[in-house]
């Protein structure tokens, strides 16, 4: 089959046509702006990259499928190619999976608000530790893993389970898609205000769902989180309850954290599965550790999932972006860090404080997502940013697109973490921030300084490091 992948160069595209390539199918694409460091992959893969969007080069090749990327619209020549013809077929990229990697495997699907990629990661690594041959798709970079996606030989299949939409055509949530055999539900807080209404409408999707997961297959659910808790009972399917309380049936334990990475216990029915102390900092990440550890001995055929070895974690490196240390010495230490909810914002910094209690913390945060730039979270967001020392907020992306009244407010949150005895500034542009940094190093001897984004931030957290590299 000649599938043609149209927005080939984002990184869930770019891993799917890898795949897809794998399996044996003629693979080309398009994208605005071919670029690196994807371009690079997908041409040393044999894979055909054609610049830009031409509506008459695409009813030339005439290709058995498109796969037409989340970022494309109405508007596009080839998106309006394909809807005035019938001859070519077009779907999502979830319903590529659907049709072409999954079937025959066993899915593990891990969703929730926060730790998809981590949870993702960690999954496909305890499986490959374990003899498994897993397949995955990850959309980040795993540091222990040869890269974000591989097909893989053995029956676990591990994906990131999105909540956003499948495609401009198909509003459903991509994890509709992906036929879950063990289901992680991390957590569920609202998210993405430019697809839901509110947290009502985020809870239906989920719903949704769980009405898909097979009476054979798992349900493993934060068992500490009343949004989730609202979803049951479910009769249909096993379900699991995992977190920190005595009634989940897996329970985390006597978590404790340090510079030198956290500590906890992981106890199934009662009885103590293992030990863990790994350099991972935060309790979130110990509920990742968790819920990935259950969906991996589960994938792998454990009743008893105590059967299963968990040494592994203690040398697990994480995922780039993650609490990922770009510089670091004995006076000053540069990390990024994806969070852009208020809920992973103050887990951040809460776990980066027990990794650096004695050092001066500068959070620099950019308001990026269609969430974090509204003024919908504004008051969580500075609650969150008040347990550093020092924080600089970033240009509001996008912001002309609203209404002053609808954007955050980075300016009055700003004045009001000033009161609150944090030192705090907000810039119109990401380069001011970058000034103001310079004009801090210079004049303090030590620190830790945390980029809080899912952007780039301008090259802002690189080009921070690389003042110390210099």
């Amino acid at each position: 089959m000649r599938i043609y992948f149209m927005g080939i160069c984002g990184t869930a595209m770019g891993n799917a046509a890898l795949l897809v390539k794998e399996q044996g199918h003629e693979v080309l694409g398009c994208d605005a702006g071919v670029y690196p460091p994807m371009s690079d992959v997908l041409a040393n893969a044999g894979i055909d990259l054609l610049e830009g969007f031409d509506a008459d080069r695409l009813a030339a090749l005439k290709p058995d499928t498109v796969v037409v990327g989340n970022a494309m619209s109405r508007g596009n020549p080839e998106v309006e190619w394909l809807l005035n013809q019938s001859q070519v077929a077009y779907i999502s990229l979830p319903e590529l999976f659907h049709d072409t990697v999954l079937p025959q495997r066993k899915p593990v699907v891990i969703t929730g608000t926060h730790g998809k990629t981590t949870t993702s990661t960690l999954t496909a690594y305890l499986l490959d530790r374990a003899g498994q041959a897993p397949g995955w798709l990850i959309g980040g970079v795993p540091h222990d893993l040869p890269g974000g996606a591989q097909l893989g030989t053995g029956a676990p299949f591990v994906i990131e389970g999105d909540e956003y939409d499948s495609a401009f055509f198909d509003k459903r949530s991509k994890f509709i898609h992906y036929r879950p055999q063990v289901a992680v539900l991390n957590n569920l807080e609202f998210d993405h205000a430019d697809i839901f209404r509110d947290l009502e409408d985020v809870q239906r999707t989920f719903r949704h769902f769980l009405r898909i997961i097979p009476s054979s297959g798992f349900a493993l659910i934060n068992g500490d989180d009343a949004n989730l808790a609202d979803l049951l009972p479910v009769t249909w399917t096993q379900v699991i309850r995992v977190g920190t309380q005595e009634d989940n049936e897996l329970q985390i334990r006597n978590f404790q954290d340090a510079p030198t990475g956290a500590q906890f216990e992981l106890v199934w029915q009662g009885q103590l599965w293992a030990q863990v102390r790994w350099s991972m900092h935060g309790l979130f990440n110990a509920r990742n550790a968790a819920m990935a550890a259950l969906a991996a001995a589960l994938a792998s055929g454990h009743q008893d999932p105590r059967n299963f070895d968990l040494s592994p974690l203690a040398q697990f490196a994480g995922v780039r972006r993650r609490q990922d240390v770009l510089y670091s010495n004995d006076q000053w230490t540069v990390l990024e860090d994806f969070a852009h909810h208020p809920t992973a914002v103050a887990g951040a910094i809460e776990a980066l404080r027990a990794a650096y209690p004695e050092r001066s913390m500068t959070v620099c945060f950019e308001p990026r997502s269609n969430t974090a730039a509204t003024s919908r979270f504004q008051v969580e967001f500075e609650s969150a940013l008040s347990q550093a020392d020092r924080v600089y907020f970033g240009a509001v992306h996008r912001a002309e697109r609203m209404r002053p009244e609808e954007r955050l407010d980075t300016a009055a949150m700003a004045a009001s973490l000033s009161i609150q005895g944090v030192e705090a500034a907000a810039f119109t542009s990401n380069e001011a921030v970058f000034e103001a940094l310079q004009a801090q190093l210079g004049a303090q001897t030590a620190g830790v300084v945390v980029f809080l984004t899912n952007g780039s931030f301008d090259g802002l957290p690189r080009r921070t490091a690389a003042l110390f590299e210099d």
